[in-house]
């Protein structure tokens, strides 16, 4: 067993499969020939507290002379994933994404990003599709939360978009995001319009809510919705008769490599973290204009996702 001193600090930050790659080659001196060498010998990178690097066997990839290998990291209960391609004398290597100019260079991303049986709102058949993942216990998400409502319910830009918002709660850090997160989506069974009422009352109460306090303060909610039934929301809460759901949407959201949050995918362009208002809106009137000859995201006129127990 071969072992690293890699300094997991910052592991929510965006440069760190960077930092750490750095740190393994610096610490090893491997080059591309040396991840196919570790990987034939079976071996794993490790640190003293057992925070594994696994890497796969190559493969052959969408790029003619270079193949594809997967890097897994695992810290705990936590994993991040990144993509290497290697040239065939194993002298070369390249992290970055490969895209097909021939067609939208997010379709990837597009393919594997499930809209329907999600909370929405927003115009129909919009050229612009923005699927929110979120944590009801995130700060920075409660502020991208009231940025994204106050300027799409209504405003100069309203009627151009279409947003979906999908439950990925960082478990490891907030301790009550997912009970917030299987709370919401018992809101969204009964009445998906009063989800949105949940969505807003979460968040400007987030800093009163605690592990503690957690049934009380979704109890209080309830007794403000006028369309919900109280004695069968609390049951499916207790019973987690939603979790099923969220579990669903947080491997969707790892699938995409999601692992922070705020993630906004707008027409599938992946954005991390906090975005002030002024670049969504360049970004949405861009993606509006590009739409009109692409037409290669947005949401389909008028495909309307109505949610129905029938779909389960």
């Amino acid at each position: 067993m071969q072992y690293v001193n890699l300094d997991y600090a910052g592991w929510d930050d965006a440069d760190f499969s960077e930092r750490a790659v750095k740190q393994i080659e610096e610490g090893h001196r491997l080059g591309a020939a040396g991840f196919k060498e570790y990987k034939r010998l079976g071996l794993y990178l490790k640190d003293g507290a057992g925070k594994l690097i696994k890497i796969d066997d190559p493969k052959p990839s969408d790029v003619p002379g270079l193949d594809q290998i997967d890097v897994h990291y695992t810290f705990g209960p936590n994993t991040r994933d990144d993509v290497f391609y290697i040239s065939k004398d194993g002298n070369k290597i390249i992290r970055g994404e490969v895209y097909n100019l021939r067609q939208n260079p997010f379709q990837h991303d597009l393919d594997r990003l499930k809209t329907d049986l999600s909370p929405s709102f927003g115009t129909p058949g919009a050229p612009v599709v923005m699927v929110v993942f979120s944590d009801f216990q995130c700060p920075n998400c409660r502020e991208e939360a009231k940025t994204l409502r106050d300027n799409l319910k209504s405003g100069r830009v309203a009627e151009k978009v279409r947003l979906y918002f999908k439950d990925f709660p960082l478990t490891q850090l907030h301790p009550w995001a997912k009970s917030g997160a299987i709370a919401g989506r018992c809101v969204f069974r009964q009445s998906p319009a009063t989800f949105w009422q949940y969505h807003d009352w979460m968040y400007e109460h987030q800093a009163e809510i605690t592990p503690e306090n957690f049934k009380s303060k979704v109890e209080e909610f309830a007794k403000t919705a006028s369309d919900l039934d109280t004695l069968q929301f609390g049951r499916c809460v207790d019973t987690k008769a939603t979790e099923a759901e969220v579990d669903k949407e947080m491997a969707e959201g790892k699938a995409l490599k999601v692992d922070g949050t705020p993630t906004i995918f707008l027409n599938g362009r992946k954005l991390v973290g906090n975005y002030p208002w002024t670049n969504l809106e360049q970004l949405i009137n861009f993606e509006t204009d590009y739409q009109k000859t692409a037409q290669n995201a947005g949401e389909k006129c008028c495909e309307v996702k109505i949610p129905s127990p029938l779909n389960k």
